[in-house]
């Protein structure tokens, strides 16, 4: 089936106290972006949009060793706002989506997640993984064959949910026309005013669709980064992998 890449790379990542793009931070002599790109790139998929916004030419240009499509995201409205931009490029059935700073990820996890949701027809999947600490990390709910009931985010979560380590990553697979139609529903009912890419899950369960999990083998290599300290840890995973 042939299958897109959306890449997520907009936002400035206020928590780093930095000046550059968030995916332009390097991890082990490459900006993260690169990472992402490189795994996408061994996937040979037709084709891969990057969502561009702050300091987009900075971005491009560490990206200009890959065929990619740049979207400009040029309000940073949220992740569901961000996937919205690439509506009017995206032709082909399937899509994954995946964030510029989660630059561990290895192609094989990726094949996986895609070979996994054609396997079972689903409408989405959701990456997900069992990791040491939970905490501050959405849990996935679901039944025993694998079926999503829901995501709940930890400040929401039962002291039974609470004991899930299993979480969510913010690495999709979709399809593509059935992600779109459930964009159009998603609102910025939140405190940030902000449109999330995860409401796309409970629309796509009230509607009966299937949604599935698949769980990466290890838990390091969907880490993402949100601080300088974040890349520190990473720096020393990749140093000494």
């Amino acid at each position: 089936m042939k299958a897109a890449a959306i890449v997520l790379a907009a936002g400035k990542g206020v928590r780093m106290k930095s000046d550059l793009p968030k995916v332009s931070h390097s991890l082990c002599g490459k900006p993260m972006i690169v990472r992402v790109l490189k795994s996408i790139d061994e996937l040979e998929l037709e084709a891969v949009y990057v969502v561009v916004g702050y300091k987009a030419d900075i971005v491009k240009s560490e990206c200009e060793d890959f065929d990619v499509t740049y979207i400009e995201q040029n309000e940073q409205l949220g992740t569901g706002h961000a996937v919205m931009q690439a509506r009017p490029f995206v032709k082909e059935p399937l899509v994954i989506v995946l964030n510029g700073d989660v630059p561990l990820l290895k192609p094989e996890t990726l094949r996986n997640l895609i070979s996994y949701h054609v396997s079972k027809s689903a409408s989405a999947t959701i990456l997900t993984a069992s990791v040491p600490d939970p905490t501050g990390y959405g849990r996935i709910i679901r039944t025993d064959d694998g079926l999503i009931v829901r995501i709940v985010e930890h400040k929401d979560a039962t002291a039974n949910e609470l004991g899930i380590d299993e979480i969510n990553t913010g690495t999709y697979c979709f399809n593509t026309k059935e992600l779109f139609d459930a964009l159009n529903d998603v609102k910025p009912n939140n405190a940030q005013k902000e449109y999330y890419l995860t409401d796309v899950i409970s629309i796509l369960r009230k509607k009966g669709s299937p949604v599935y999990a698949y769980k990466a083998s290890d838990h390091i290599e969907v880490l993402g980064v949100n601080t300088k300290e974040d890349l520190i840890k990473l720096e020393d995973y990749c140093t000494n992998a």
